[in-house]
């Protein structure tokens, strides 16, 4: 396989995580896109992890819909500028649904390793997030 044909198809596996299992809704694609041996930056390890972290965003903010701004790869790494927008209609972060339309931005690079997710490294805004739904003071 061609290095663009491998780029291009890590760019595509980033695509699905967003656009398939985030935003239809579809956590059992998951083993197909994450590695087992996953591990993101802030601890979470294994698909499983991910899978949770995913039904908790998704539980929070049950219309969330990830908006990709950005998409680059260069060897095995893929890195995304996104957006995110809901409305906090479920509990997230220990706050109960607030009914708050939001909107998030984050940027993440993610490492693949044989064809599926292996590392993330995320810088988030959760603190302006955890604002828009009321659990921190503006």
């Amino acid at each position: 396989m061609s290095t663009t044909h491998l780029i291009e198809n890590n760019k595509l596996l980033v695509r699905r995580l967003y656009e398939d299992c985030i935003n239809r809704g579809r956590p059992e694609l998951l083993a197909q896109l994450i590695a087992e041996d996953f591990m993101a930056s802030p601890g979470e390890k294994g698909a499983s992890e991910f899978a949770n972290g995913i039904a908790a965003v998704r539980k929070g903010f049950p219309d969330v819909r990830f908006e990709i701004e950005d998409l680059v790869a260069e060897g095995d790494r893929v890195a995304v500028r996104w957006t995110f927008r809901g409305t906090h209609g479920g509990p997230f972060a220990g706050t109960a649904a607030s009914q708050a339309s939001v909107t998030q931005t984050a940027n993440v690079i993610f490492q693949i390793s044989d064809g599926k997710i292996s590392r993330a490294w995320v810088q988030v805004d959760r603190l302006g997030l955890l604002q828009q739904i009321g659990a921190l003071p503006v």
